[in-house]
């Protein structure tokens, strides 16, 4: 196993130590984390999200050294994938469900869960008829200003709207910045996801596997 590999595996350990973490907070009876000062961040949450981060970040590390040392593998392209999916959408779902520990800690929509999560299966399942025919569907640059777009309000969100909350405290929570940062996430990611359908429709029509249109 190469270096690149090592770390996309790392980023699964990473995601999986966090999850496993948050439900014992989550289990444990009459325990409500810590805030930090007046900031209303929720500790647990913290220590979650610079956990996203760091995992986030080992995202464009082990694709650069994979091309960089021209070390791209099979077993790195069947990894990347799973440990991708498994940090955003298991932090989707995990922020989208309040927790006794955490009774001031704001939520992702669930809708924008929904959606979020219901894109990602439609693209992978476009791929996968597509990679039957031997045609590779690349990505796209609103498949990555999704992506960056959940990076960056994702974190915002583990922060309970941190630094925001100074001034929209009192705003109702569909309306904070950081949800309002859920929102243009979750509609970069529906248009990522009309898109990848509407430019590889034909990888869907019968007929020979090189068809496309």
């Amino acid at each position: 196993m190469n270096i690149p590999t090592k770390i996309t595996t790392a980023r699964i350990v990473l995601v999986v130590a966090m999850l496993i973490g948050l439900f014992v907070c989550s289990v444990i009876p009459g325990f409500v984390a810590p805030t930090l000062g007046g900031s209303g961040i929720n500790v647990v949450y913290l220590i979650a999200g610079i956990v996203f981060v760091v995992a986030s970040g080992t995202d464009w590390l082990d694709g650069y050294l994979a091309r960089k040392w021209n070390q791209v593998t099979d077993l790195g392209k069947f990894l990347d994938p799973i440990a991708d999916k498994l940090l955003v959408n298991s932090v989707l779902v995990f922020l989208a469900v309040p927790f006794a520990f955490a009774p001031n800690q704001i939520h992702v929509p669930a809708f924008c869960v929904i959606l979020m999560i219901g894109r990602d299966l439609v693209v992978d399942a476009l791929r996968f008829v597509a990679a039957k025919k031997n045609y590779v569907i690349a990505a796209n640059m609103f498949g990555k200003a999704k992506t960056v777009a959940q990076m960056v309000a994702l974190p915002f969100v583990f922060l309970n709207d941190w630094p925001f909350s100074y001034f929209s405290a009192s705003w109702p929570e569909y309306a904070k910045p950081s949800i309002i940062l859920v929102y243009i996430a979750t509609a970069l990611s529906l248009l990522s996801g009309i898109i990848y359908v509407v430019q590889n429709r034909g990888v869907l029509k019968q007929g020979d596997n090189n068809e496309r249109q």
